[in-house]
């Protein structure tokens, strides 16, 4: 199965977005694994399901580790980008997720 990952410093209000973000994505008939880590275990994570990964988005917090985390992504040939602050902020997993869909495409 696909997967969408959300890097954040503690996953609170992040796996809040991935609860939207899967209602969204079930609303349009799309089969993803959505769901949110500590920004510290992404190298991990990649290591592990890379061929299924089809985009990493940072939450606005750890945006200061964009060009580090592009490193580990750019080996894997996954995109990368920070979440755009007000869908964050406003909890649109509909946006949050266009916009991860927008960087596979």
């Amino acid at each position: 199965m696909k997967r969408i990952i959300l890097c954040c410093s503690a996953g609170m209000s992040t796996s809040l977005v991935v609860t939207k973000m899967e209602k969204s994505a079930a609303d349009r008939g799309l089969e993803l694994k959505i769901y949110a880590i500590p920004e510290q275990n992404l190298r991990d994570e990649l290591e592990s399901y890379a061929a299924d990964i089809q985009a990493v988005l940072l939450g606005p917090q750890v945006r200061f580790k964009l060009a580090e985390n592009k490193k580990l992504t750019d080996e894997h040939g996954i995109p990368i980008a920070v979440i755009d602050t007000v869908a964050y902020g406003t909890l649109n997993g509909a946006k949050v997720l266009d916009q991860a869909l927008s960087l596979v495409s």
